[in-house]
C-alpha cells in the first residue's frame, strides 16, 4: 500500500513544528526548574511518534508525563544511591519506557 509520499514508511512532521515543540519543552523545563522535564519528554516524543508511519501504519504514543514522572524519581534515587553509576542505565530505561508506550493506531 503506497501512500501520498510514494513509500510505506515516512515521517510527516514539519521543521517549524519541531522547533516550536523543542522551545516549548525547554521553557516548561526551565521555568519549573526541571520538575516538568518528564512532561517535555512526553510532549516532544509524542509529537515525533504521532507523525511517524511504518509500513503504512501510523504510530501513536500512549505514555503520560505522570507515568514517566514516577519512573524518573525512581531512576534519580537509584542514581543517588549508587553514586551516579545507575545514571548510565537511565537513557536505556527511558528508551524502554518509550517503546512500551508506543503503539500502532488501529
Amino acid at each position: 500500500m503506497e501512500t501520498k509520499y510514494g513509500r510505506n514508511s515516512f515521517f510527516d512532521g514539519g521543521l517549524f513544528a519541531l522547533i516550536g515543540w523543542h522551545i516549548l519543552g525547554f521553557l516548561v523545563t526551565f521555568f519549573t526548574l526541571g520538575i516538568c522535564y518528564p512532561w517535555a519528554i512526553c510532549m516532544i516524543y509524542g509529537w515525533r511518534i504521532n507523525h511517524t508511519v511504518i509500513e503504512g501504519r501510523r504510530m501513536k504514543f500512549i505514555g503520560s508525563a505522570w507515568g514517566l514522572f514516577g519512573n524518573w524519581i525512581k531512576w534519580l534515587l537509584l542514581s543517588i544511591i549508587t553514586l551516579g553509576i545507575y545514571s548510565f542505565w537511565v537513557r536505556i530505561k527511558l528508551l524502554d519506557w518509550k517503546a512500551k508506550n508506543t503503539r500502532f493506531r488501529n
